[in-house]
């Protein structure tokens, strides 16, 4: 079992800046992809980013792609996601995930086995 705990959320103004962490505990972090999902009121979740075990890969979905970051410190357990620029569009409760297969980290939330309870983000206009 992988527990996760997403912090970092907050309310914050449109072209601002928030900086979300996803502790992970529980088994070997580094054996883990980890990627980013959120889910606006009313939509279905969707992929914001991944990376790879190594942090060595990254992937982002095409809405945030030049104003979030994803990293990852294994010696911390955390994995962050650097958000800036952000618009309103960006609301939504985003959720960490950690996922076991070999290979590029997924984009599919199906493939990730472990999830945390999320943290809200509300960017007013």
């Amino acid at each position: 079992q992988v527990q996760l705990v997403e912090s970092g959320g907050g309310l914050v103004q449109a072209g601002g800046s928030l900086r979300l962490s996803c502790a992970a505990s529980g088994r070997t972090f580094s054996n883990y992809a980890m990627g980013w999902f959120r889910q606006a009121p009313g939509k279905e979740r969707e992929f914001v980013t991944a990376i790879s075990r190594s942090g060595g890969t990254t992937r982002y979905a095409d809405s945030v792609k030049g104003r979030f970051t994803i990293s990852r410190d294994n010696a911390k357990n955390t994995v962050y996601l650097q958000m800036n620029s952000l618009k309103a569009d960006d609301t939504a409760v985003y959720y960490c995930a950690a996922e076991r297969r070999v290979g590029a980290p997924a984009d599919k939330a199906y493939e990730y086995d472990y999830w945390g309870q999320g943290t809200p983000v509300t960017v007013s206009s």
